[in-house]
């Protein structure tokens, strides 16, 4: 595996996305339905619901991942927060720190636009991404949920 390079995917990247958005779709027991997740990346970059970055080859810009998060808010709290609740990346190009790369880059952003905290959950069963979240400092909140408390310097 080459380097990858993430950056904030763009509607000139639907063609890349929407074939890796359906194979997250498929992971998670849905028919592949190709159309539909076009068409479903489209509408959330056009009416700006949210922000996805993408993970390239960076030699041959081939996609290899993605993480999607979707704007939201804590009335308790009474702040923002962002929900991540995409991640995927293509089975060939796992084990190579891509996954870890786009759940920073998340952080990144979270900290960049000054929210309380990001939260996802997850399957229970996905032993394999709740040991890469609690490596990354989340923290558990249930059986499915986690969340990832963003520092503010006030």
């Amino acid at each position: 595996m080459h380097a990858f390079d993430i950056r904030h995917a763009s509607l000139d990247d639907i063609d890349d996305l929407a074939p890796l958005f359906d194979a997250y779709r498929v992971f998670y027991r849905q028919t592949s339905d190709l159309v539909l997740a076009r068409r479903f990346l489209l509408q959330r970059m056009n009416l700006r619901e949210s922000v996805i970055f993408l993970a390239r080859d960076a030699d041959t810009t081939d996609a290899l991942g993605f993480v999607q998060l979707y704007p939201g808010f804590s009335s308790v709290s009474a702040g923002r927060i962002w929900i991540l609740n995409d991640l995927f990346v293509k089975p060939d190009a796992r084990g190579h720190g891509i996954g870890r790369a786009l759940m920073q880059r998340a952080r990144e952003h979270g900290e960049a636009t000054g929210v309380l905290r990001l939260t996802l959950s997850t399957a229970e069963d996905n032993h394999a991404a709740q040991q890469l979240y609690e490596s990354e400092g989340w923290q558990r909140d249930g059986d499915r949920y986690y969340q990832l408390p963003i520092s503010r310097s006030s």
